[in-house]
């Protein structure tokens, strides 16, 4: 065969692999699940120990847990990190460790000590129920990320606070009031913040000049946003803010660049019964884009009177979903005087409106229909219909069809719709 017409794979190198440029081996490591990426050991002398030179590096059960277990998973995780903590290299910038299905960790808190040496910036931590966090991990100042998922966090003593932290996410932690104030405090550039706490904890006060993202799932008596002048973005979905005298003014005081609010409304159903007025913001929140009323129940008038209250406070407003919740029987509460004052708001910015979950009951009804009547800007309404059965969504759909729309251009569709939200 002349040179020229020569089959160009025949001039491949045959080792292929062992030829490629470092960063591209990096490339291709970082990549793998860390069990794989250490198998590639295998492919020649120079990919032995490249692993170990990983600046991202993932620890889970994949990795300790076999088809047939013939070695105790703790044992197990005990040989690996006896073996990481030796060949590892460093610089160590992005590290994860999920140990939450075992029963314990002898060594946790040493080797957490050990990869914390190594200049990390990204640190996430899975640790067994009610496993005590290591207290080196306050000693951590480079952290720029920090997720602590199932752990009890106490005082570390000693605490300077986070310089370089801008993301901080606490799930299914126990932690105090005071050391949960404190953290925040010390974390000057701190951007996120996420907190899933479900054990009760005392008021909470966030100082953070810098947030911009807010995100509380939990029980708690009240939450104070003091200084976050640059907050956009705040989810409060609690399953019970217990404090009776909830001061709405006191949340949102500070908020000033809130655009997209979430709400949790049946959170606020312990601290301001039927006997009490509903509440309303002293203020309005001029900057609200987008509100999400979650678990909404419309039982009777004060419901509706509360949601309507609420909305009154977000004169430009654009987007609004609305999240029904059913516990209760439908009162069959008729337009009551305190609903008709309610009928001057108008809502003069409004764009889009999602009703999930309505059932048909009465004050959804009247809530729909104050909507359309007080819309002038509205260019779609989506009702979820999937828990109506026919001869009612045929009803629903016949009684919104008369009711008045302020705004020619609205389009009211009723639909099956399963909502998903993820934060």
């Amino acid at each position: 065969m002349p040179p020229n017409e020569r089959n160009p794979c025949q001039s491949l190198t045959p080792d292929v692999l062992t030829d490629l440029p470092n960063d591209v081996i990096d490339s291709i490591l970082i990549r793998l699940p860390s069990k794989e990426a250490v198998r590639t050991s295998i492919l020649s002398k120079r990919w032995r120990y490249h692993w170990c030179r990983l600046t991202k590096l993932t620890l889970d059960r994949s990795l300790w847990r076999t088809e047939n277990n013939l070695l105790n998973p703790t044992d197990k995780f005990t040989e690996i990190i006896s073996q990481i903590s030796t060949l590892l290299e460093g610089p160590l910038i992005d590290f994860t460790l999920d140990v939450a299905d075992l029963e314990s960790c002898p060594d946790i808190g040493s080797f957490v000590y050990f990869v914390l040496r190594n200049n990390i910036e990204r640190l996430v931590l899975y640790l067994p129920e009610d496993s005590k966090l290591p207290t080196s991990v306050f000693t951590c100042s480079q952290l720029r990320h920090l997720s602590l998922d199932n752990c009890s966090i106490h005082h570390p003593g000693a605490f300077e606070g986070f310089d370089k932290l801008i993301s901080l996410q606490l799930c299914e932690v126990t932690i105090s009031s005071e050391l949960l104030e404190s953290i925040i405090s010390h974390c000057p550039l701190l951007e996120l913040l996420v907190l899933h706490i479900p054990k009760l904890l005392d008021t909470i006060e966030i100082d953070a000049p810098m947030l911009s993202w807010f995100y509380f799932t939990g029980n708690i008596s009240s939450v104070c946003l003091k200084n976050v002048p640059l907050l956009v973005e705040v989810s409060l979905t609690g399953e019970q803010i217990m404090k009776k005298d909830l001061d709405f003014a006191k949340v949102f005081n500070s908020c000033s660049a809130i655009k997209y609010l979430s709400l949790n409304i049946s959170c606020y159903w312990g601290c301001a019964q039927k006997k009490y007025e509903a509440p309303r913001l002293p203020f309005d929140l001029n900057s609200v884009k987008r509100f999400d009323l979650l678990e909404l129940e419309l039982v009777d008038a004060y419901e509706l009177s509360l949601s309507i209250n609420l909305l009154r406070s977000f004169p430009y407003l654009e987007h609004l979903e609305i999240d029904v919740f059913h516990e209760d029987e439908d009162s069959g509460t008729e337009e009551s005087d305190k609903l008709k004052g309610l009928s001057d708001v108008t809502f003069s910015h409004l764009r889009e409106i999602r009703v999930y979950a309505i059932d048909g009951r009465t004050c959804e009804m009247q809530l729909i229909k104050l909507l359309l009547a007080n819309s002038p800007v509205l260019e779609r309404m989506l009702i979820d219909q999937r828990l109506l059965d026919l001869d009612t969504r045929l009803k629903v759909f016949a009684e919104v069809s008369n009711y008045s729309r302020a705004s020619p251009e609205a389009e009211v569709l009723c639909v099956d719709w399963m909502r998903y939200r993820f934060f």
